[in-house]
Parts: C-alpha cells; structure tokens; sequence
C-alpha cells in the first residue's frame, strides 16, 4: 500500500467531548488508525504561514505549488506510522479548516465531538481539582488560575481552549463546505456506543465492523497529560458508560454557558448531527441535515 492510497478524515470538535473516547473505539477496527491530537494541524498552520502573502517564500511560488506541498506534507506525515488504509487525524483545529480540507482532500469528512459546554467546564475543573499540587499549562498566569470563576473566563475566551473550539465549531457548522461534518453527541456515545457507532459508519460510507468491544476500551497518554499538567485528561475508561453527577461548577456559573449548544438545531445549517432529544425518556437517535 502507498502513501497516496490513505483515505483520510479528520476528529475535531470541543475538548472534554469524547473524541479520545471515539478515537479508541474506532481504533478497535484494524482498517482504521485513530488516536489523540496530533502534530499534522500545527505543520500544516505554519507552513501556510510560511506560504502566505508577506513572506519571502511566498515570492518564490506560484499558487498551484501551496496545494501540492500541503498535501505532501500531510501524506509524508503518516509515512512509516501505520499501514492501516483508513486515518483519522484528531485536532480541535481542524473544525477551522474545512475550506483547506475539502480543496487538499475532498472525500474527507469531518467528526466533531460535542458536548453541552457547562458539562465540559465542569469536566475541566474536576481535572484540575484531582491534585492541587500541580498547575496547569492551560493557564498563562496566576490570576488565570485563581478562582473556579476566573478559572472559567479564561477557558471560555474566544483565543482559549473551550471558546476556540467553540467558535471553530460554529464556523465549521454554518460554513460552506457543513455537509462534510458530523457533530456527534458525548452522552449519546456515552448512552448508546453500539448505535452511534454505526450511524458513524454510515456517515463514512465504510462497511461495520462486528469487533468493537465497549467492555474493554484502551487509551491513555500519561507523559502528555503530565507535561501539561493535567493528569488522566486522555485516559479513555475501559467500559463505555455514562456517570450522572452533580456539577462542581457554581449554579450561576453553570446557567451562564447552558444555552450555548447551537448544534440541536439545524436551521441554516447543512451539517449533520448524532444527538438525543433530551426531553425524550428513553434517549432516541437523531441524525439530521438540513438544507
């Protein structure tokens, strides 16, 4: 197999969401290679940077030259890593980019990983509460880190780790290029693995595998999450499940960012969704498109 047979997408989404969680299961099928974000979005950024107007490089090439080294540079990326024919590259980014993914691969679909944003910060303060000796890169200085509240503000920022990943989203979910991105609920996984999986599938136009075993998922990255400073923010549990609990998150805080999941409702949109009616007993699937 060559470098060029690869068929390529791409897990993004918000953080906290499931995309370790899916990047494991999809994994478990010996077609696919998937795991934690990668370098490959970093490369690609620079390089366009490199590339774009005011540089020296970019005196020194025609348009038709950018494509074609971008779309080496990601196909050298993977080169000698794995032999499996299908890659899923993982990258908060990449929701960003979708105009630069559909021109360099246009088979490629995006998968984003959602999750109502109060649960996701309450997910990010029980990581950093686990141990209090420890401090955390997600914070640029000590008044970042403070309190829970300021805590929050400077996730939620639009240049920060939840509210970039959010505007990107949003980007990706009313952009142009939407029918190629599937926002996939966390609970939903969490609730129904079997039954999203294979809308997953579906959505990738790939045959199911029958050897996915939600009793006994695998994923950690302890040298990544100490160096950040944040332990077990990819160990994926071995057992799909969803634990109800109660938020750590103040009630005032927590309302304040409880409207935010833009993603229940596809008006304008032409972007695909996995999700569960919440107000449904027992939790249903709904995959939509509009448009």
């Amino acid at each position: 197999m060559t470098e060029t047979s690869i068929k390529r997408h791409f897990i993004s989404g918000l953080p906290r969401s499931g995309s370790t969680l899916l990047a494991a299961l999809l994994r478990q099928n010996p077609r696919f290679h998937a795991s934690m974000s990668s370098g490959l979005y970093p490369l690609l950024s620079a390089n366009l940077q490199i590339m774009g107007a005011g540089s020296e490089a970019s005196l020194l090439m025609d348009a038709a030259q950018k494509p074609r080294i971008l779309r080496a540079l990601a196909e050298s990326y993977y080169d000698g890593v794995t032999a499996r024919p299908v890659v899923f590259d993982t990258n908060r980014g990449w929701c960003a980019k979708l105009p630069l993914i559909r021109d360099l691969f246009p088979d490629a679909k995006v998968i984003a990983c959602v999750r109502d944003v109060p649960w996701i910060l309450d997910s990010l303060e029980r990581l950093i509460r686990r141990d209090p000796y420890e401090t955390t890169r997600l914070f640029a200085n000590d008044r970042d880190g403070a309190t829970v509240y300021t805590r929050v503000e400077a996730l939620t920022q639009p240049n920060r780790l939840v509210g970039y990943s959010w505007a990107a989203l949003k980007e990706a979910f009313y952009g142009e290029q939407a029918e190629s991105l599937l926002a996939v609920d966390y609970e939903y996984l969490c609730r129904a693995p079997d039954q999203v999986l294979r809308l997953i599938y579906g959505f990738l136009d790939e045959p199911w595998h029958d050897g996915h075993d939600f009793e006994n998922v695998a994923f950690d990255a302890p040298a990544f999450d100490a160096a950040l400073g944040l332990k077990g923010l990819h160990r994926v549990r071995p057992r799909v499940s969803f634990e109800e609990r109660r938020s750590v998150l103040p009630p005032d805080l927590f309302n304040k960012f409880k409207d935010m999941n833009f993603w229940h409702d596809v008006t304008g949109s032409r972007a695909n969704v996995i999700a569960a009616h919440r107000d449904d007993a027992p939790l249903r699937p709904v995959t939509r498109q509009a448009g």
